[in-house]
């Protein structure tokens, strides 16, 4: 009797831990702020060297959007995150770039003015301004993807997430990828499709062995079998 309590028990500890897991992207950023701040520095580091190059080689035309996301970045850098979305008077702000330039640059200002605003807990702001984005590069496409996911978990929508999260993990980036299945099976558990949790748990497992998400990817194995 003993042995199926303490069986029992450990199953509630784990259906716990799955369900804290889904607590939303606010948590996971408290717990993981240092990888997210490197995953966010390499980004601005690319852009900035994308910005760089755009200066050098672009037509005129797209040159006042390059400069505009140059300042907009500085504001990004020292965490004044509703300057760099929303801009102030010595600045345009992401926003507005993203809305006046549909070029690859508009779409930076996207990424960048979603990612403002999925800070500032602006959730919807966030989803509508990373769903402008696209690029052809998968590194973008992987942070984008599963930051959208991240913001449809916060809405409570729940289907949206899982798509952005298998989006995202389709990249094959060797961080986001194991990271977004392992969100994606969280989300598809709490949607009761053990079936296609399992999958996304065991992509993990056979795909990616040496990720931090593959550490104990059995037991969410287990619990959605």
């Amino acid at each position: 009797m003993a042995k199926k309590q303490n069986k029992f028990e450990k199953q509630e500890e784990q259906l716990q831990e799955v369900n804290n897991a889904l607590t939303g992207a606010g948590k996971w950023i408290e717990k993981n702020s240092k990888k997210l701040s490197w995953c966010v520095t390499i980004i601005v580091l690319l852009i900035l060297g994308f910005m760089f190059y755009q200066q050098r080689i672009v037509q005129p035309k797209h040159e006042a959007a390059t400069e505009e996301n140059g300042q907009n970045v500085w504001a990004y850098l020292y965490n004044q995150f509703e300057v760099a979305a929303q801009g102030d008077e010595n600045i345009e702000g992401f926003a507005a770039t993203a809305d006046s330039y549909s070029n690859q640059e508009g779409k930076l200002a996207a990424l960048f003015a979603g990612t403002c605003y999925f800070q500032l807990g602006q959730y919807e702001e966030a989803v509508n301004y990373l769903e402008k984005f696209s690029s052809d590069d998968l590194n973008f496409k992987a942070v984008a993807k599963q930051l959208l996911g991240d913001a449809y978990v916060e809405l409570g929508d729940l289907e949206a997430a899982v798509n952005a999260f298998e989006a995202a993990a389709k990249t094959g980036n060797e961080v986001f990828a194991p990271m977004s299945l392992k969100k994606a099976g969280i989300a598809y558990l709490k949607l009761e499709d053990n079936e296609a949790a399992r999958k996304a748990f065991t992509s993990i497992k056979e795909n990616y062995p040496a990720s931090v998400e593959a550490r104990d990817i059995d037991k969410y194995i287990a619990i959605a079998e």
